[in-house]
């Protein structure tokens, strides 16, 4: 096989963090490389040099033998590279084929938005990435961002694509379909490089694996002699229980009642017709479908950040229908919104400040209306030791984090406030199997 790609001995260090130590890693045309590892393991770095938003500190690049400098993204689209990002790289205001046309040049000098609307509805049907070309991105959920990000990928024609964890938030069915495309895309002769959590997944999917933990190679292994516990292992360094303990269920009193729920969508059609749920005491109720048929209505409903056109909803027979979020909060609801970064968190904010979003204004965070700056500290490391958060200090912004110890970032503020019920869109989405 062709060698598409070759990095050796990259090194990138962050003021405390060696995110990546002497990382070597290839691609050969025709086949699928899964990267893998813990959060913070390095995997989105590593994918960030190739893609020009990062340099390495040390190390060299090589793309099709030839050494190379990747100094921007627009330097790895002219060498055919594409990437799909974790954290989407989309602009809410504009639709879905202004998205996929800006990087990109027409030959006519002029970009023809209509031919890129056709393309776009072609790439759809012919993969099965339903999509409006029309839709604004604000419009859509977090599962049709997903697959905007790859049709940008596709349209691009490229020869070596990277996809940071593009299944998080897709349904099974969705999740097969996109396998048969990408090994498809490998076969035709593009080289696939694959970051994910998903044991099963990087097996289905994957020709080769390699792990990293703390910034280092663990080690090499063909997916045809792997299985779920050996990987794992790997990734985390001791023996993993691939399943959670689920003792017998008792149930209690209703703390949740949705009662005739009906919101519209961001497009002015009906997102909830009629739904009644109950959620008990001692119970998980779970909410499946293909992503964008209600589900973040209901969860911004339920939050206080939608309102519905009719209906209520109660928790703990309070009536926090249509009420603000600082309501819903009160009557006892923490939520983990399915978009961490734009939702859940404020990236310019640092660890500790996000750790008291959302009850810095009560003792023991404040007193008088003034912050006090010991106890948060105290409290907020404590958050973090708890729940493992993989940071350099409480005063780094939290942009700096990796996806995944955001995630466990988010989950320690809205569980440390020991709520009544627990709302929580895609918990586990970019969470490694052993946080998970």
């Amino acid at each position: 096989m062709t060698q598409l790609l070759e990095m050796r001995g990259i090194v990138k260090r962050f003021p405390g963090v060696l995110a990546n130590d002497r990382v070597n890693f290839d691609l050969r045309a025709g086949e699928v490389h899964t990267l893998l590892g813990e959060n913070g393991a390095g995997k989105s770095t590593l994918m960030k040099i190739l893609y020009g938003l990062y340099q390495p500190d040390e190390g060299e690049l090589l793309i099709e033998g030839a050494p190379s400098r990747i100094t921007s993204p627009t330097d790895a689209i002219n060498h055919g590279i594409g990437m799909v990002h974790q954290h989407f790289m989309l602009v809410p205001s504009l639709t879905v084929t202004e998205n996929v046309a800006m990087g990109t040049v027409s030959k006519r000098g002029r970009m023809n938005l209509r031919h890129v609307s056709d393309r776009i509805e072609e790439l759809s049907e012919s993969h099965g990435l339903a999509v409006d070309p029309d839709a604004y991105i604000w419009q859509l959920s977090v599962g049709e961002r997903q697959r905007v990000e790859i049709i940008k990928a596709l349209y691009r024609d490229v020869k070596l694509l990277v996809l940071d964890e593009p299944t998080a938030v897709l349904t099974p069915g969705e999740v097969d379909h996109l396998f048969k495309i990408l090994r498809q895309t490998a076969e035709d002769g593009r080289g696939l490089v694959f970051i994910s959590h998903k044991l099963h997944e990087v097996l289905a999917l994957s020709d080769r694996i390699t792990v990293l933990r703390h910034g280092r190679v663990m080690g090499e292994v063909e997916a045809k002699d792997a299985n779920r516990e050996m990987l794992a292992s790997m990734m985390v360094g001791r023996p993993v229980r691939l399943a959670p303990d689920k003792p017998p269920m008792e149930t209690g009193r209703a703390r949740l009642t949705i009662r005739d729920l009906n919101v519209m969508g961001d497009r002015g059609l009906p997102a909830l017709q009629d739904l009644s749920l109950t959620v008990r005491e001692g119970e998980i109720l779970g909410i499946a479908g293909v992503s964008g048929n209600g589900q973040r209505e209901l969860a911004e409903t339920i939050a206080g950040l939608r309102k519905p056109e009719s209906g209520t909803i109660e928790v703990d027979d309070a009536d926090i229908t249509g009420r603000q979020p600082s309501a819903v909060r009160a009557a006892g609801l923490a939520y983990v919104p399915e978009e961490r970064q734009r939702d859940g968190a404020i990236g310019a904010f640092s660890v500790s400040e996000n750790m008291i979003l959302v009850n810095h204004r009560h003792p023991p965070m404040s007193r008088r209306g003034f912050l006090r700056n010991g106890e948060i500290r105290q409290r907020s490391q404590q958050l973090v030791d708890e729940f493992s958060v993989a940071t350099p200090g409480l005063d780094v912004p939290a942009s700096n984090l990796s996806g995944g110890n955001l995630q466990k970032l988010i989950l320690a503020r809205e569980l440390s406030g020991s709520p009544s019920v627990l709302l929580a869109s895609q918990p586990t989405r970019g969470v490694d199997i052993g946080a998970a």
